[in-house]
């Protein structure tokens, strides 16, 4: 397959949005900008490699899509150790708990877990949202290397609501004081209602960034300073399963 071929797939691939079902040729060709013509080949053939599905009102992204991305190695074997803490925490809290993963300048939630009355979060599996205004994405951006932090703090920080903080100079002075405590907090800085608590996965050795987790709930209800240990013995033991999981493999 050429570049140019592979692009047009990703072009298509892209056209999906997260509230989509399925889309209409017609309605592909208006947002990807392909020739008709070229678009209902693309998709044929995406259907035949299990990309798309074809469906009465036209096409859908195909469960193909979420097979490879369950063979992501890194986010894979994460997830299979960190799953039953998740679930730990989950008992524990009875509120919507998360694992991210840094991504660029945003976090990717790998998991999220929530019941009947699980918060309104904006977050969802593999979904993505900003660093500077979640609790997970703070937890990550604490511990993340210089660099990607001096980028995201120069870089204008977008107010989502109006709690969230869009200062550079406030921003470093949490990220600092998170580092020392092991937990940042979020109090409506991605949406309004909701509040969070949220603690890193480091490394073992070497105290390098792995992952986050954090324990949302309403702000009505929930008061995030009273799982902070909850929270931090969850990642701890995500932390030590993975380098005992890593030592016998060497």
């Amino acid at each position: 397959m050429s570049s140019s071929v592979l692009d047009k797939v990703m072009t298509i691939l892209h056209a999906f949005e997260v509230d989509d079902h399925d889309l209409t040729l017609a309605e592909l060709v208006r947002r990807t900008g392909l020739h008709k013509a070229t678009a209902h080949r693309l998709c044929g053939e995406m259907v035949q490699a299990h990309l798309l599905d074809r469906t009465p009102g036209g096409y859908r992204l195909s469960g193909g899509l979420f097979e490879l991305g369950m063979r992501a190695s890194v986010e894979r074997g994460l997830l299979e150790i960190a799953m039953p803490f998740l679930q730990d925490l989950y008992e524990r809290t009875r509120e919507t708990v998360h694992l991210g993963v840094l991504d660029g300048h945003e976090v990717m939630y790998v998991a999220k877990i929530g019941g009947h009355r699980q918060a309104s979060a904006p977050s969802r599996t593999g979904g993505r949202m900003p660093l500077h205004c979640t609790g997970i994405g703070k937890a990550l951006l604490a511990h993340t290397d210089p660099e990607t932090r001096r980028e995201v703090l120069s870089a204008p920080l977008v107010r989502r609501t109006p709690r969230t903080i869009i200062a550079p100079g406030l921003l470093s002075q949490q990220l600092d004081a998170a580092r020392e405590s092991g937990v940042t907090f979020e109090y409506e800085e991605s949406a309004p209602g909701i509040a969070c608590v949220a603690a890193p996965i480091l490394d073992v050795g070497d105290n390098s960034l792995i992952a986050a987790i954090s324990a949302t709930g309403p702000v009505h209800r929930y008061r995030p300073e009273q799982h902070v240990a909850a929270v931090r013995a969850a990642a701890g033991g995500i932390a030590a399963t993975l380098h005992r999981r890593r030592a016998l493999q060497h």
